[in-house]
């Protein structure tokens, strides 16, 4: 079914959403049901959907039961992305409301933190973005104390806790000229004005609750530096609650496995993670005196050759990184040469090297036995590593190797 506006018809008659921020369910009828690069969509004669903008994502939601997954406003059209056509031109709508409930809270809190830090200490915001766990705004300051945070932070909720009231407001320019609006408005008429009662005055085209109390609590979660300015994460409301359930289940996770105190789990994991680090140490010790052990073993038993003392080995489940430190010791013996081959699963990688007396060439030896298991790799003349599949055994790999240095 496809229907369209004919010439002169509004294309909207009215944004509930304006009209009452509350509204959760409405009746309209279709004006246009058609489909472009995004879907099938219709729009209505009135509709209580928020279109994507401002900084506010779209309601959702259903239409005669069918879902609404986006809504945007295009060529002045607000449009309703729904699953599937609609039947008749009578529609019910129904919000999902705990998500438009939630944006408010979001959208509203960061009006008021915003203007905290503005109302505080003069630091502006010049980005905000409302995302599915968090918000963020931009604050254009190179750096942000933590007392500076904490500062706006208890003033924002000293607001929401008095539970001012939020007035919406239509003005002209030249009424917007007399108001101490945050920032300069980008249109000259029909400009939508956001009040929080004696406290912060915002341009804005979106929906927001009766009063500050309905926001709930505040919290900054975290800030960074980003593009000279400060990106700063906070949480309004219900996601306030949520985050700080999470992190107290964290927290309690945490007491119990290591058997301390609340307030000793900074000191507890310091010396945990210093611990960790000794024993890191010592075991890096020890895996290189092995390796020095067994380089010793691997040179005891090498085989000669007419270019230096051949050591030949296949491993398996050897790390590189283990084979390049074997090389290494290995190749103190300045006449050692170190074909070195460890096949982990379905791959193949080896290390190629010679001490300092051997004149050939291990990057030319590398190279010429790559194509054996569709590998890639290289070096220089003492020292060369690389891998690839395990199309032939090790063995046979480790013999093509073997085969380039003894030419």
């Amino acid at each position: 079914m496809r229907k369209e506006l004919q010439k002169g018809e509004p294309i909207v008659k009215e944004k509930l959403y304006y009209k009452d921020a509350y509204i959760q369910s409405f009746t309209s009828k279709i004006l246009k049901q058609n489909e472009d690069a995004n879907g099938t969509y219709v729009v209505l004669e009135e509709t209580a959907f928020y279109p994507t903008g401002g900084g506010q994502p779209h309601d959702t939601g259903t239409l005669n039961d069918i879902e609404v997954t986006n809504v945007e406003e295009v060529d002045r059209e607000i449009r309703h992305y729904i699953t599937q056509q609609i039947n008749g031109s009578d529609v019910n709508g129904q919000l999902n409301w705990k998500r438009r409930f939630d944006h408010m809270q979001q959208h509203t809190g960061q009006h008021i933190l915003s203007a905290a830090f503005a109302e505080k200490f003069g630091i502006l915001t010049n980005a905000f973005h409302l995302g599915r766990d968090t918000a963020t705004i931009d604050l254009e300051t190179p750096e942000l104390p933590m007392e500076t945070a904490l500062g706006a932070e208890e003033l924002a909720n000293e607001i929401v806790f008095a539970n001012r009231p939020i007035t919406i407001r239509w003005i002209d320019e030249a009424e917007a000229k007399t108001l101490p609006l945050r920032k300069e408005p980008t249109v000259k008429e029909n400009i939508r004005v956001v009040i929080v009662e004696d406290f912060d005055y915002n341009g804005c085209g979106g929906t927001h609750p009766n009063y500050t109390g309905e926001v709930g609590p505040i919290k900054i979660l975290g800030w960074e530096r980003h593009k000279g300015n400060i990106r700063l994460e906070f949480a309004c409301g219900w996601r306030t609650l949520r985050i700080m359930h999470e992190k107290q289940t964290v927290l309690k996770d945490a007491v119990r496995l290591l058997n301390s105190k609340e307030s000793d789990l900074p000191n507890k994991l310091e010396q945990i993670l210093t611990s960790q680090k000794e024993m890191d140490k010592a075991l890096r010790d020890a895996n290189d005196k092995l390796l020095a052990y067994e380089a010793n073993e691997l040179l005891e038993k090498a085989a000669s050759l007419p270019s230096g003392k051949l050591v030949a080995a296949v491993f398996t489940d050897r790390s590189m990184q283990d084979l390049a430190k074997l090389s290494v010791a290995l190749t103190q013996d300045s006449e050692a040469i170190a074909l070195l081959v460890a096949q982990t699963g379905d791959n193949i990688q080896c290390v190629c090297a010679s001490g300092k007396a051997v004149e050939k060439n291990m990057n030319e030896a590398l190279k010429s036995a790559l194509p054996l298991i569709e590998g890639k790799g290289g070096g220089n003349p003492l020292s060369a590593r690389g891998g690839g599949k395990a199309v032939v055994s090790a063995e046979a790999f480790l013999e093509k190797l073997i085969a380039g240095v003894s030419e």
